[in-house]
């Protein structure tokens, strides 16, 4: 594969994997049976806010990425779009997609929701343009504090769903099946749409995410 294609083919992995990101969040908003670690505080937050999930969305992304500073993190080209794309995409799903009030649909809703996140994962995070905002918070805190990755991803995402599961977002079966499927499912994905590297770097990319550190982009 050329250069040029090379970089057509990650680029289009990035904004899709980003759009079926917020899509996917979508589905298990409207399934109400509970939600991934950041949009049960960010669906808090917006209960509180008036302001719609994506919207606050947006803003948390944008307020995690100025920690970046501290902690001397490099964004990429998906990290900055990683911020606008996921809530945009979030909010106007939402606007095509009704409420789901039986079982018989929201049950469908979730197991959906969950498979498009973990593929829309391994798509992003296999374009290699850099981590998500979140992401690089925790490997960030990793770096600069000498603790484990899964010390430092576990104290964020019990950090964020007791906040955001106070200030009124939801939790529930899904949360507890997003959290034990998501990793396996990511790489799963991550091998599906693997880029070859090129020889080169990009001057737009930073540090592709690790692994073994999937949270979200």
């Amino acid at each position: 594969m050329s250069t040029p294609d090379r970089l057509g083919r990650r680029l289009i992995q990035l904004y899709a994997g980003l759009a079926l990101y917020g899509a996917s969040s979508a589905l298990l908003v409207r399934a109400g049976l509970g939600l991934e670690p950041w949009n049960v505080l960010h669906q808090g937050l917006a209960e509180l806010t008036g302001l719609t999930i994506g919207v606050v969305s947006i803003i948390v992304g944008a307020a995690v990425l100025l920690l970046w500073i501290p902690l001397r993190q490099r964004p990429g080209l998906g990290t900055v779009s990683n911020v606008f794309a996921v809530g945009l995409a979030l909010d106007g799903t939402l606007a095509l997609v009704p409420d789901a009030h039986s079982l018989a649909v929201r049950v469908p809703l979730l197991l959906a929701g969950i498979v498009l996140n973990g593929a829309a994962t391994g798509l992003y995070i296999s374009a290699r343009f850099g981590p998500g905002p979140r992401d690089g918070l925790m490997t960030g805190l990793h770096r600069r504090t000498g603790r484990s990755v899964r010390l430092i991803r576990t104290l964020l995402e019990v950090a964020v769903v007791a906040t955001g599961f106070a200030l009124g977002g939801t939790i529930g079966i899904g949360t507890v099946l997003y959290a034990a499927s998501i990793g396996p499912l990511a790489q799963l994905f991550l091998r599906v749409f693997a880029v070859p590297a090129a020889s080169t770097r990009s001057t737009v990319v930073a540090a592709a995410t690790p692994e073994r550190v999937i949270l979200r982009p």
